[in-house]
């Protein structure tokens, strides 16, 4: 960590004294780069100290508990996370290192020194067999080393005690990273044809949309109470792959590329995925009395984005 940035962080420790001193882990990624982009125009309580591997490796227990004490650290927001679904089938040490032992790590330093985790897991904790809209109060069953990597994390942090909340996900993107949005921008001004998988059912997860609700939560927790448990969100409604991929050609505006259907069998992908992980949203809008916008009308406040 260099001089610079070393600085930078102890001015921050220093406004943590009147302004509350948070971690963001995983800040390079599509949620971590949301959250410093809407927190950097928001006058907020609080002290947002963001991270990625290079300046915190989370897989280092005693790194992680430096950390979290020296900078007297009363929220944690773990973005961090191995998402590489397909190859984490043959690099599962690295996979269980990130998504659980890591997640370990923060859960007990965050124990010690009394601060609150706000950790962001998957709706691959499931095996898709439902036929109604997932609850928090489903059993999850992962099908993949991604999906299990993740529900050992989620168990970690339960384990620990303390005040936590886990937000499961799905099917995130943004203008930021590598995402399905942006793969097939690029594949269907590239190509005439492209093959979908049209058996697998979610909801589409805006990275802005979840960055607003993280922020929400944190000023929620301030001037009410926190609110320990397992909450899911997405953007409102529910597609396939196909389908997503069909409404973002036509609001993009691309009509050269043709899309032809597959089934997951055929597509043949290396890790099994849930055939239906579509998300109940109703506890966290009621939790904390919110409102989530429609995947379509998500889809396209990021597409506005990223044509400026």
């Amino acid at each position: 960590m260099g001089g610079t940035e070393k600085e930078a962080r102890q001015a921050q420790f220093f406004y943590g004294l009147v302004q509350k001193n948070v971690l963001v882990t995983g800040a390079n990624g599509q949620l971590g780069s949301e959250l410093r982009k809407l927190t950097d125009r928001m006058n907020l309580p609080f002290r947002f100290l963001y991270t990625d591997v290079d300046d915190l490796d989370i897989t280092d227990r005693e790194q992680v508990a430096g950390f979290v004490k020296e900078y007297r650290i009363l929220y944690i927001i773990n973005c961090a996370a191995y998402t590489a679904v397909d190859r984490a089938e043959t690099d599962a040490e690295t996979a269980f290192a990130i998504n659980g032992k890591a997640v370990e790590n923060i859960a007990a330093a965050a124990k010690r020194e009394e601060a609150k985790v706000i950790h962001i897991s998957t709706d691959f904790v499931f095996d898709g067999h439902s036929e109604i809209p997932c609850t928090e109060e489903m059993i999850p069953h992962p099908l993949s080393v991604y999906g299990k990597s993740k529900l050992e994390g989620e168990k970690a942090l339960q384990a620990a005690g303390g005040e936590w909340i886990i937000i499961r996900t799905s099917w995130l993107y943004s203008e930021y990273g590598n995402n399905f949005v942006k793969t097939m921008l690029r594949l269907m001004r590239e190509r005439e044809r492209l093959t979908i998988v049209d058996d697998q059912r979610g909801g589409p997860t805006y990275a802005a949309d979840l960055a607003e609700m993280i922020i929400h939560i944190l000023r929620f927790s301030e001037e009410n109470e926190w609110k320990t448990g397992i909450y899911h969100f997405s953007n409102r409604g529910e597609t396939t792959w196909f389908d997503f991929a069909a409404e973002i050609g036509r609001q993009a505006g691309i009509d050269r590329c043709t899309l032809h259907p597959v089934k997951t069998d055929e597509y043949g992908a290396p890790a099994p995925r849930p055939a239906y992980s579509v998300m109940n949203l109703s506890k966290i809008c009621a939790a904390f009395h919110v409102e989530i916008p429609e995947w379509k009308e998500a889809l396209a406040r990021c597409l506005g984005k990223m044509r400026g």
